[in-house]
């Protein structure tokens, strides 16, 4: 009979657009309804930036306020990219969920792209947050809108495959110790909460970390209108680093 639709099963996979649409969907899914992620991701920076900008407990140059939002728009996306995402993706190993995906025909590239986009999608939340609570105390930004994007988004990418490489090699309760643990030493010596300039002859080398890079990067752009090229390098070297390891070294179980 003609004019009829096959019932025939189709057993080629679908479209790899498809399945990244699907799987970012999935992930966003899973980071929102994670309550331990939104206080990571969410209230964690946003008390850090009320305490730094109302409480004189850390000495800093120029107003405190236009100090801190870009350190602290640095550590959303640390935490976001980096911390929530190695966790996740440890425990999913864990338990199974992973194995079970790597029977799909989902590649492993897609998977590390949907994860890396749902976590994009929760820093638009967090950048619009942190602004708009750093407007309320009295930040005035300055610089280019697409400056910022572009540091975000190479940030982003360089945590993104830290914490993916991280997730993707360790066991669970490993990655939660050595995630949280780079969590704290980044915090410290990457510029988010203290100035560079307090570690001395250090500060060179310590520019060249993702946090260094991307609070620095952030605050001469949002502070002087500058984007500064040695920022930009840094990240692009740690994003390519990171994410070239991770898609390598990334396994299912």
């Amino acid at each position: 009979m003609t004019g009829w639709p096959s019932l025939a099963p189709r057993a080629e996979a679908a479209p790899r657009t498809q399945m990244l649409r699907a799987q970012a969907r999935a992930e966003l899914t899973l980071l929102l309804r994670n309550g331990e992620q939104v206080l990571l991701t969410l209230v964690i920076p946003l008390g850090l930036l009320v305490v730094l900008s109302t409480v004189d407990v850390i000495d800093v140059t120029g107003r405190r306020v236009d100090f801190f939002v870009p350190g602290v728009l640095a550590l959303a996306v640390m935490s976001t990219a980096f911390t929530g995402q190695a966790i996740g993706t440890g425990f999913e190993r864990q338990y199974g969920v992973l194995k079970r995906l790597g029977a799909t025909p989902l590649p492993r590239s897609v998977l590390l792209l949907a994860k890396t986009l749902a976590v994009l999608a929760v820093e638009v939340l967090q950048v619009a947050l942190i602004s708009l609570v750093g407007l309320v105390l009295g930040w005035h930004p300055h610089g280019s809108f697409l400056g910022v994007v572009l540091l975000v988004v190479l940030g982003t990418a360089a945590f993104s495959g830290l914490g993916l490489l991280i997730g993707g090699t360790l066991r669970g309760l490993t990655t939660l110790a050595a995630a949280n643990l780079l969590w704290f030493v980044l915090l410290v010596l990457g510029g988010i909460v203290f100035p560079l300039s307090a570690y001395g002859g250090a500060a060179d080398a310590l520019r060249w970390l993702p946090t260094a890079a991307l609070s620095d990067g952030l605050r001469q752009l949002l502070q002087h209108g500058t984007l500064v090229g040695r920022d930009l390098l840094a990240l692009a070297l740690w994003a390519a680093a990171g994410l070239t390891a991770a898609a390598k070294l990334f396994r299912w179980e």
